[in-house]
């Protein structure tokens, strides 16, 4: 799906901005003049073979045809994500901090990337380096090109189950219990995302954050609950079998993922049965 035409000069300062730092970086993105040099090249090929300016064989000739379309095609996958990171900016970005180098390495991944939902994700990681200039290391960037539509939707099931604790803490107590399988998680899932660099799976142990102080607090989805352990200092508390990458947890915010539907309960539970005094800050209901 190609994204409609966009009228720059109705566009945020913001906006604005992020278009002229990337033209500036990568030649091309919403200039007019570049589908006009590619139909123009076209042009030009057919015109070579009509009137034999030079020799050209049939072969040669239709892998310009290709080359012509192929880039073309990249064209317009660079302008969709463009146009989709827009909408995701805030008012105080800061585009033209961006590192050239960063958007270029960004580009030559993303320009092979059709698939709408793709590239909506791909938007959201422009849109958040715009934002916050730094923000995503180039493994990160590197990272999203190696994942595929199917590994970007059981990165998105994991991450349905992420605590903020100190960074974003995908809980997971046992794979095989219903509440993970029926999301798609299971024991093979957490390897292939731990070999694909997502996270860390430890089939065996146990994760668990250390000296924690009297009471923490922790967040799901935007829920508060207050965490309070028996010990004044150097408590700990088991977070499950997997741990994001720095990669991963750069991504989570960005997968789209949801909360599951009885998961705060199941963790609540599971953390009582530890010793751990839990109270949902506020009384709101679990989801």
């Amino acid at each position: 799906m190609s994204i409609p035409p966009i009228d720059i000069g109705k566009l945020s300062e913001p906006a604005t901005k992020l278009i002229e730092k990337i033209s500036d970086a990568v030649e091309g993105i919403f200039r007019p003049y570049q589908i006009k040099r590619i139909a123009e090249a076209e042009a030009q090929a057919d015109k070579i073979k009509a009137v034999s300016q030079v020799e050209i064989t049939e072969i040669q000739y239709k892998a310009m045809r290709r080359f012509f379309a192929e880039e073309a095609k990249k064209q317009v996958n660079m302008d969709n994500i463009t146009a989709k990171a827009l909408p995701e900016l805030n008012p105080d970005a800061k585009p033209e901090q961006m590192e050239d180098d960063w958007i270029t390495n960004f580009f030559d991944k993303s320009r092979l990337i059709s698939d709408d939902q793709m590239q909506t994700l791909w938007a959201k990681l422009l849109a958040g380096e715009a934002n916050s200039p730094g923000r995503y290391s180039k493994r990160t960037v590197d990272l999203l090109a190696s994942m595929d539509k199917s590994d970007a939707e059981l990165f998105k099931n994991l991450c349905s189950f992420g605590w903020v604790i100190f960074g974003v803490v995908p809980i997971v107590f046992e794979p095989s219990d219903n509440i993970y399988t029926t999301r798609q998680i299971n024991f093979d899932v957490l390897r292939h995302l731990d070999a694909i660099g997502f996270a860390t799976f430890d089939g065996v142990g146990e994760y668990r954050k250390t000296t924690l102080p009297k009471s923490i607090t922790v967040l799901y989805y935007g829920r508060l609950v207050e965490l309070t352990f028996p010990q004044e200092a150097n408590n700990d508390l088991a977070v499950g079998k997997v741990l994001l990458s720095k990669a991963g947890e750069q991504l989570a915010p960005l997968c789209g993922s949801q909360p599951c539907l009885g998961f705060m309960d199941y963790v609540i539970n599971k953390w009582r049965s530890l010793g751990v005094t839990v109270n949902v800050v506020g009384g709101l209901p679990s989801i």
